[in-house]
This record gives C-alpha cells, sequence and structure tokens, in this order.
C-alpha cells in the first residue's frame, strides 16, 4: 500500500513542489545513453519525471507505479502519450517486456521494507530484463546517517502549488530501528487550512547485502558508484541479469 504522500490526490500534486527540480535525473538518462538502452522500465515511477525524460529521447517507456494519484499527476503532463503507464508494483511489468534498463530513482528501493518483498521484487525484475540487460537503482548508504539530518531539520517550509496555493510541509522523525527509519510529512494547506500527513518507514540495506541478495537472484553486479549530485551519501547500484 503506498504512503498517502503518494496516493492522496491532493498530497500528489504538491509532490512535484517539494521535490525540487530533479537534477538527479541527469545521471539515469545517461545511464540508458552509457547501455544504449532502448526498451526502460521505469520502476516506481511516482509523477513520472524520469519516464517522460526518457520517453522524449525516443526511447519505449514502460512506467509502474503502485499510487494511482501519482499516476494520474504523471498522465496529466506533456509528452505523456509517449509513455505505457502501469499501476501496480514490479509484478505488473509484462512478463514479455524484455526490456534493457529498469530504473529505480528516488530512493524507491527504500521503500522495500521486508526481505520477502525485496527477493520478489528482484524476481520479477530480473524475470522483466533481456539477457544481459540492466536494473539500476539507488539507496542511502547507512554509515551517513541520514536520519540525524531529518531529526535535526524540523523548519517547515512553505511553497505555492500550482492548483492549491500556498502550502505548508512539516517534517518530523518518529522512529530509528534499524534497519529501519520511520518518519512523518504534515501538509497544511493554507487556502482553507486544511491539514494532511503521511507516515513512511524506509529500509537502509548495506553494500554487502545489496550484493548478496542481488548475486542470489541472478545478477551481476556491473559497478556500484556514487550519485554524481550527492557524493558519499548514496549507492548507485547497477546489477545486470546473467
Amino acid at each position: 500500500m503506498p504512503d498517502p504522500i503518494f496516493a492522496h490526490p491532493r498530497l500528489a500534486m504538491a509532490y512535484d513542489t517539494f521535490d525540487g527540480s530533479r537534477d538527479d535525473l541527469v545521471a539515469y538518462l545517461a545511464i540508458a545513453d552509457e547501455l544504449a538502452a532502448r526498451r526502460v522500465v521505469d520502476l516506481g515511477c511516482g509523477t513520472g519525471c524520469l519516464a517522460l525524460l526518457l520517453a522524449a529521447t525516443d526511447r519505449q517507456v514502460i512506467a509502474v507505479d503502485p499510487a494511482a494519484a501519482s499516476l494520474d499527476v504523471a498522465q496529466a503532463k506533456p509528452g505523456a502519450d509517449r509513455v505505457t503507464w502501469i499501476e501496480g508494483d514490479a509484478s505488473a511489468i509484462p512478463a514479455d517486456a524484455q526490456t534493457d534498463l529498469i530504473v529505480m530513482t528516488g530512493n524507491a528501493a527504500q521503500a522495500v521494507l521486508t526481505d520477502h518483498d525485496w527477493t520478489a521484487m528482484l524476481r520479477h525484475v530480473h524475470d522483466a530484463l533481456a539477457p544481459g540487460g540492466c536494473f539500476t537503482f539507488e539507496t542511502r548508504r547507512p554509515e551517513r546517517r541520514a536520519w540525524d539530518e531529518w531529526a535535526a531539520d524540523t523548519e517547515p517550509v512553505t511553497a505555492d502549488v500550482p492548483g492549491l496555493g500556498p502550502v505548508e510541509q512539516r517534517r518530523k522523525l518518529t522512529a530509528v530501528d534499524l534497519p529501519l527509519v520511520s518518519f512523518r510529512y504534515t501538509y497544511r494547506f493554507l487556502n482553507g487550512n486544511t491539514t494532511l500527513t503521511s507516515d513512511s518507514t524506509l529500509r537502509f540495506r548495506d553494500r554487502d547485502e545489496l550484493t548478496t541478495s542481488l548475486e542470489t537472484e541472478g545478477f551481476g553486479i556491473r559497478e556500484i558508484r556514487e550519485a554524481p549530485d550527492r557524493p558519499g551519501r548514496e549507492f548507485v547500484v547497477l546489477a545486470q541479469r546473467l
């Protein structure tokens, strides 16, 4: 079940405004070019920012997300007709996709919390890739203890959201029970003074756990690299179907 921040229609509308310019996506376009990937699946596509960038380069793009509200936002954007949009998780990727590249950005991999669900996701991804195809995703490095920064950063942020007006966002760390970290976003819609909350939990996996789980499910580690815009903070994993 996706978190309200993605699944509630009003929160999905506000997501892009608070998420910023998404300069991080340039690195994934470069990976697609590096791998000469023509058929790409954006898994956990959210509001479709990367899927639309990929489709604009004349690639065949399938975008998959379990949050219908986020997909509604994505499909209202220019160029959305170039993308095949699917509501669901990794099991919803067409069995015959035989794609060159599957990507998970925005640390979506950390939203897969249990070992069972992580293994199931890897198996679906493996099956959807063509032989030699790559699965690439980002995930925060546990040793950087991002949750300490979240605990200290409690100041509200207010932004003018198209269609909604001024909205105040506040984040609060609610639990650290490693490898799980939980937090709550509170949104106050200043036009009408409505408040909505979204509770989220992320799982932090270290490099050894990532490598072992991928290799167990039939992937080879092509490379684990830095996120160019966040050096030292995240793993960007390129795993190849063997």
